[in-house]
């Protein structure tokens, strides 16, 4: 598989179909996607290494290893990896399209927005 290399880490396709798209991601210690959100898409995170902090519209929610998260449609969201190891993380997405223009980002650590 190939991995799409990022200021914050990875992510690589698993599985792409018209009806969904999973991910796994990896995000480098002490670094975090930035705070977006998606019209066309939802999401469920599971977190599989490391511990993750999840901002869901404003509010903040710690994920373990196992744990999963619904992130609907048009919420915003962020993750981050506060720790000193990999955060990595399955993506499951669901909706009508799963391009990587479908993004609006109102907050980047990277200047993308």
């Amino acid at each position: 598989m190939n991995k799409t290399r990022t200021p914050w880490g990875w992510w690589e396709v698993l599985l792409d179909e018209s009806y969904t798209k999973v991910k796994r991601i990896l995000v480098n210690p002490f670094h975090r996607l930035s705070y977006q959100k998606h019209f066309k898409r939802s999401e469920y995170w599971t977190v599989v290494n490391g511990t993750a902090t999840v901002t869901l519209d404003n509010v903040q929610i710690q994920l373990q290893e196992g744990q999963s998260l619904h992130i609907p449609q048009e919420s915003f969201h962020r993750i981050a990896n506060t720790l000193n190891i990999p955060l990595i993380l399955l993506e499951v997405q669901y909706g009508s399209y799963f391009g990587e223009d479908d993004i609006v980002r109102v907050s980047d650590d990277y200047g993308r927005v």
